[in-house]
Parts: C-alpha cells; sequence; structure tokens
C-alpha cells in the first residue's frame, strides 16, 4: 500500500509538472509542430535516465524512491520516457530483435489504435 502512494504522489506531482511546462512552452513559442510534447517527452527522457542511473550507484535510492520518481513522476509526466528507458534495457541485454519489435510495435500500433479509437466514436455518433 506504502508503494502505491508513493507511485501516487510522484504521478500527482509528474502530471503537474507536465501540464506546467507544456504550457509555458506552447505560450512561449506557438508553432505547428508538437513542440511542448516533444520538450516534455526529452525532458522525461533525459530525467528517467538520470534516475536509473542513480538508482544503480547510490544506496539511498530504494524501491520507494523509484516507486515514486520513475514509475510515478516520470510516468506520468511522459509515458515515453518509460518507453524509452525500457527500450534501452532491452538493448542492454542483446535483446534486439525484442527491442526492434517493441518500438515498431509501440509506436505503429500506437498511431492505428488512436486511429480506431477516433472512428469508433465518429461511428458511435
Amino acid at each position: 500500500m506504502k508503494l502505491l502512494l508513493c507511485v501516487g504522489i510522484g504521478g500527482f506531482l509528474g502530471s503537474i509538472a507536465r501540464y506546467l511546462l507544456s504550457r509555458y512552452i506552447t505560450v512561449q513559442w506557438e508553432s505547428a509542430f508538437p513542440f511542448a510534447t516533444w520538450v516534455v517527452n526529452l525532458t522525461g527522457c533525459f530525467f528517467i535516465g538520470i534516475l536509473i542511473g542513480l538508482s544503480a550507484r547510490v544506496n539511498w535510492f530504494n524501491e520507494w524512491w523509484r516507486a515514486t520518481l520513475i514509475v510515478g513522476f516520470c510516468g506520468s509526466f511522459t509515458t515515453f520516457s518509460a518507453f524509452a528507458g525500457e527500450s534501452l534495457s532491452l538493448l542492454r541485454e542483446g535483446a534486439f530483435l525484442t527491442t526492434a519489435v517493441y518500438a515498431v510495435s509501440s509506436f505503429a500500433l500506437g498511431l492505428l489504435f488512436v486511429y480506431i479509437g477516433i472512428q469508433l466514436i465518429q461511428v458511435i455518433r
């Protein structure tokens, strides 16, 4: 139960951070390119990389911190960071085919499922 609370606290803070950063970027730089999401995703990837590195090097970075910062904060700040972190872990394990299948299928099926969801709602109308 305590780990769930850690994930929830991190998720709460991560979603607020995502909103504030996205809003700031959108107000500062108007663009047809989804610049705010792009920056959030890349920032999340950098941050999760730092946290994964810390978890491997320092003793105080225990399961509570991982649950709060990696799963909760980064998970709600951007799920792309979790995707990138998992892909890198697979690459480090030498699972090149699994990495390729995971990355390509996540992107392609993600686009397809968004499209199907939109089409489903349009049919239901």
